[in-house]
C-alpha cells in the first residue's frame, strides 16, 4: 500500500478545525499529520512535519491565511507544500490574493465532506482544483490591477499555437473544450498545457490563467 497523503489543518475556528480533522482522518488513505489556529504556527508546523497538503482557512490571527502561504507554497520556497484554500466567501478577494501566493486551488467551507476529501487528493497530486467557469470568474475579476498597460505577448516565449491554448485556458475552459474549440483531441490539449506549464515555468492551470492576465493575453 502507498504511503497516506499527510495534511496539515490550518483554522482559528475550532469547531471548524475539529470537524476537518475528523473527516480528513476518518480517510484510510489521508493521514492528519498537524492541526493549528494561526498562519504563524502553520508554517513553523509545515517546516517540521513536512505534510503533503496544508488546507489552510484565510483569515486567521498572528499571521493570515494569505502570508502563510505564500510562505509556505510562493515563488522561491526550496521546499514548498501544496495549499489547499478554504474560505466562507465565493470569490473573495483574499482567495484571489491567496493563489496568487501560490496555493494550488480553494473550496468554500460549505461544501460537502466529499468536495474536501476530493480536493486534498487533487491538489496532493499536483493538479489544480478551481472549476474553470470560477476560475475565470475569479481572476478576471480582479485582473485590472494586474493587467500591464503594455501588450507584453510578444515576449511571451510560446509558439502561437500554445498562445491560443493558453488564452483559452485563460478563458475558462476545460481541456474538451479547448480540444472542441480547435479542433484537437483532448490528448492533444493536455499536451500543449503541460508543455506551456513547463516552459513558463509554472506549477498548475492557475498560475497559468494568472500568468496569462498578468501578460495582457486575455481581454
Amino acid at each position: 500500500m502507498s504511503e497516506p497523503i499527510r495534511v496539515l489543518v490550518c483554522d482559528d475556528q475550532v469547531l471548524v478545525r475539529t470537524g476537518l480533522v475528523t473527516i480528513i482522518d476518518a480517510q484510510p488513505d489521508l493521514e492528519v499529520a498537524g492541526e493549528c489556529g494561526d498562519g504563524r504556527t502553520a508554517v513553523e508546523l509545515a517546516g517540521t512535519l513536512r505534510p503533503d497538503v496544508a488546507v489552510m482557512d484565510v483569515r486567521m490571527p498572528v499571521l493570515d491565511g494569505i502570508e502563510a502561504t505564500r510562505l509556505l507554497a510562493g515563488a522561491g520556497v526550496p521546499h514548498p507544500v501544496k495549499v489547499l484554500v478554504v474560505t466562507t466567501f465565493n470569490l473573495d478577494e483574499y482567495v484571489y490574493e491567496a493563489l496568487r501566493a501560490g496555493a494550488s486551488g480553494f473550496l468554500l467551507k460549505d461544501a460537502p465532506p466529499t468536495q474536501l476529501l476530493h480536493g486534498i487528493r487533487t491538489v496532493a497530486t499536483g493538479a489544480a482544483l478551481l472549476d474553470p467557469e470560477v476560475t475565470r470568474r475569479l481572476v478576471g475579476r480582479y485582473a485590472a490591477r494586474i493587467r500591464p498597460t503594455e501588450d507584453a505577448s510578444q515576449r511571451v516565449p510560446l509558439t502561437p499555437r500554445e498562445l491560443e491554448v493558453l488564452r483559452l485556458l485563460a478563458d475558462g475552459l476545460s481541456n474538451n473544450e479547448i480540444a472542441a474549440t480547435l479542433v484537437l483531441s483532448p490528448e492533444t490539449v493536455k499536451t500543449f498545457v503541460s508543455r506551456i506549464l513547463t516552459k513558463l515555468r509554472l506549477r498548475d492551470r492557475v498560475q497559468a490563467v494568472v500568468y496569462a492576465y498578468r501578460h495582457g493575453l486575455v481581454n
